[in-house]
């Protein structure tokens, strides 16, 4: 007889994918949260976002396990603080990329932990702070990264789309096998440690929890979700997701502002619609 699985650890992106427009939860999603988790289903967030960015809201939806930040270079209990993983860009390599890309004129943001430095504050600042509900320090880039012995967890860069498509290939072929190049929007390039991304994290947590492959769900919209997406054994995309990430996902849910948070647990975690759509990992033989 065949073995039938449950959802037993599932992780959400932020910004555009839990959060509504106006960086909000909605009731509906909070209660499918707080209804898997009731049936010992457990929850986590994955974000591009720091972790004082991220703790508001995982302290919201009452999440009691490691929450996976900065593309997954850090992982951190919620309550304690405590960091379980951080791999960060060494300085030396950081100061380089700094370099080329404020002498492309780019707008530039370094993270060390639970800070986020620019070299000049901009408008591009301010819409960042209003997003992330975070203060941003201006400083010397080059001088603060020397300033750090071990490295940064991130840079990101902020320009229109089409610019940020023109420096890409450059940084790649530059520096792509020592960072990990990747979107969370349109308008953001990021920048993290080669080996690290939101599915290698998650990989992480659920061999931490015993968790199989197949029993892991994940909710994404934009390309720093997809090595999630890929992993889980069930990948789930917003309604709101770009084509290319819809095509990576075996769902495609309602989108962020139509609770396709609450859809896709309602359906797959708390209903019985699971077997419809589950998948077998790469490297897995169903049983």
């Amino acid at each position: 007889m065949k073995k039938k699985l449950a959802i037993r650890l599932v992780a959400m992106d932020l910004d555009d994918t839990l959060l509504r427009d106006d960086w909000t939860i909605s009731p509906r999603v909070v209660k499918a949260i707080q209804k898997a988790q009731e049936q010992k289903v457990k929850v986590t967030i994955a974000t591009g976002r720091m972790p004082i960015s991220t703790r508001p809201y995982a302290l919201q939806l009452g999440i009691d396990v490691p929450v996976i930040t900065y593309h997954g270079a850090m992982v951190q209990q919620v309550i304690s603080g405590e960091i379980l993983f951080r791999r960060v860009i060494p300085s030396a390599l950081a100061k380089k990329i700094i370099g080329d890309v404020l002498e492309r004129g780019m707008y530039a943001q370094i993270y060390l932990k639970n800070r986020v430095i620019t070299s000049k504050l901009t408008e591009l600042s301010e819409q960042y702070a209003r997003i992330s509900k975070v203060s941003i320090e201006e400083a010397d880039l080059q001088e603060t990264i020397s300033q750090e012995p071990e490295g940064v967890e991130k840079i990101l860069l902020m320009a229109e789309e089409a610019g940020l498509d023109q420096l890409t290939p450059f940084l790649d072929q530059r520096y792509g096998d020592k960072v990990h190049l990747t979107k969370s929007k349109p308008y953001f390039l990021e920048m993290t440690e080669s080996t690290v991304n939101k599915g290698v994290a998650l990989a992480a947590l659920a061999e931490r929890f015993n968790i199989a492959q197949e029993e892991v769900m994940a909710i994404g919209d934009s390309f720093n979700d997809l090595e999630m997406i890929k992993y889980a054994g069930v990948g789930v995309a917003m309604g709101n997701a770009r084509k290319e990430i819809q095509e990576q996902a075996n769902i495609v849910t309602a989108t962020n502002q139509e609770d396709g948070v609450a859809e896709a647990i309602e359906r797959y975690v708390l209903g019985s619609a699971l077997d419809l759509v589950r998948r077998v990992p790469e490297g897995m033989t169903s049983s």
